[in-house]
């Protein structure tokens, strides 16, 4: 599975505007609306928000995966956002996250999902593909971390 084709090229920001965790969570949506997957931009944050109150999705190394399943969606989205300066997540290892994957998924979508984040997770694991990430320009270095993967 390549995980580049849950995302698309407008779904990629490499300069969050953001400065607070609930930005960060509003920003990642408005990208992730940008996909004719999701049906409700606000469904799809409500989930989001419901889902973060549970445990952070920081889960250490400067990398958050927020995420969520609804009804608002046809289809899974990934959505990648980068930070320069890094933000206060309430990240597991206590440190900014500068690096952000919303991964949205329809509610019957559970195998699917988990597979998603569990690849990411994999992903995000090694250092290599962190600073390619921090040091991507375009989409398409994006998707190339994505589906270093098999």
């Amino acid at each position: 599975m390549k995980l580049s084709k849950f995302c698309e090229e407008d779904l990629v920001s490499f300069n969050l505007a953001a400065t607070t965790k609930n930005e960060v969570l509003e920003e990642l949506v408005d990208l992730a609306a940008r996909s004719n997957m999701v049906r409700d931009r606000d469904e799809v944050l409500k989930a989001v928000r419901e889902r973060e109150k549970l445990v952070t999705t920081g889960v250490g190394y400067g990398v958050a995966f927020p995420h969520a399943k609804t009804r608002a969606l046809k289809g899974i989205v990934i959505a990648f956002a980068r930070s320069e300066q890094g933000i206060e997540f309430q990240a597991m290892d206590k440190k900014p996250v500068t690096l952000f994957f919303l991964i949205a998924a329809p509610e019957d979508a559970i195998g699917a999902h988990l597979n998603v984040m569990a690849r990411l997770s994999f992903l995000m694991k090694s250092e290599t593909n962190r600073e390619k990430l921090t040091a991507a320009r375009t989409p398409d270095e994006v998707f190339m971390v994505l589906d270093s993967v098999d």
